[in-house]
């Protein structure tokens, strides 16, 4: 089952890179890239992402037509993702059910977003509409890719993925507008402003509400900054220039979660679930680099207790690759 989807997704990307010039990002999620080794929550997450600026014909100008407030003619770019996320308990060496920690879970997904640029000489306003297909349970493979890679690298196997939530299909689907107001700082751009988005479906429902600041050289090539999870959707396109372009930034967001499969556990069957905690809140850094067809960005979180009874914060990374093709 992982095999396939690993070869149907790797294949859509391919293809999708030989139609027209676009951005290829490579995407990795680890609690290593912001200093923490404990293997434990939010594990790992692997994304391939394919960005592009679609052609009048093409379908996703004809999706945008179905959205309110959207229409064909508004798509700036548009990108295909395809990845796979594993959750566990921070004890992974037990083979008891551990009650009082988050389920094992593994997530597969595929999905496509629209993405919009509105530009004033002041003001630039993004807006995204996601929509993704994807599993949850053991089909996603997350058990097979964890004992795997930690047999690979002589590390501790980890023992109670039977208790992981069972296989459930789930449909997501997310919207975000982000407000940057354009200014300097002696010679640098700088943008600041505040940011709204919702998702709607059986894997996530939230309202989120954030800020965020940029600063470097040249901002009005690089678009976004990488998303993380449970929002992954990010506009990574970003313009070729021969010159070395920067950016740093923050962010914080807090979401309101009415729903988080992940840790209420299966819609349509009994499974390992926790008392979530419908108030959580991120706290991001990071930055980029990029010079030509390349760019490379790291960015580093904090997120409050998504649990009645974690221990404390959770502290994770996310560094992505992209290139022009």
């Amino acid at each position: 089952m992982i095999r396939r989807a690993i070869l149907v997704g790797s294949g859509l990307l391919l293809s999708a890179s030989a139609m027209a010039d676009g951005v290829l990002n490579l995407k990795l999620s680890n609690d290593f890239f912001a200093a923490q080794s404990d293997d434990g929550h939010y594990t790992n997450g692997l994304e391939a992402n394919w960005t592009f600026e679609p052609q009048g014909d093409h379908w996703t100008r004809s999706m945008a037509d179905w959205i309110p407030g959207w229409a064909a003619e508004d798509v700036d770019a548009a990108s295909y993702r395809f990845g796979q996320q594993m959750y566990t308990p921070e004890d992974t060496k037990r083979r008891d059910l551990i009650a009082d920690d988050r389920p094992y879970a593994g997530y597969l997904y595929g999905g496509v977003s629209l993405y919009r640029h509105d530009l004033t000489p002041q003001w630039r306003v993004n807006d995204a509409v996601s929509l993704d297909i994807g599993l949850v349970g053991p089909g996603s493979g997350a058990k097979t890719v964890q004992k795997n890679f930690h047999h690979l690298v002589d590390s501790d196997d980890p023992k109670g993925w039977h208790h992981q939530l069972h296989n459930e299909p789930t449909v997501t689907l997310a919207m975000q507008r982000s407000w940057w107001y354009r200014d300097h700082l002696g010679s640098l751009d700088m943008e600041y402003g505040p940011s709204a988005g919702f998702a709607l479906g059986n894997l996530y429902d939230y309202a989120s509400a954030g800020v965020g600041i940029r600063l470097g050289r040249r901002l009005n090539n690089q678009y976004t900054t990488p998303g993380m999870a449970p929002y992954s959707s990010s506009n990574m396109m970003f313009s070729r220039d021969r010159h070395f372009n920067w950016y740093v930034f923050a962010n914080a967001q807090g979401r309101f979660m009415a729903r988080n499969l992940l840790l209420d556990g299966n819609t349509f069957e009994d499974s390992h679930s926790v008392d979530k905690r419908q108030w959580v809140g991120d706290l991001e850094f990071g930055g980029a680099i990029s010079w030509d067809r390349y760019n490379l960005s790291l960015t580093t979180m904090k997120r409050s207790r998504e649990f009645e009874r974690q221990d404390g914060a959770d502290y994770f990374g996310v560094v992505t690759l992209s290139s022009w093709l």
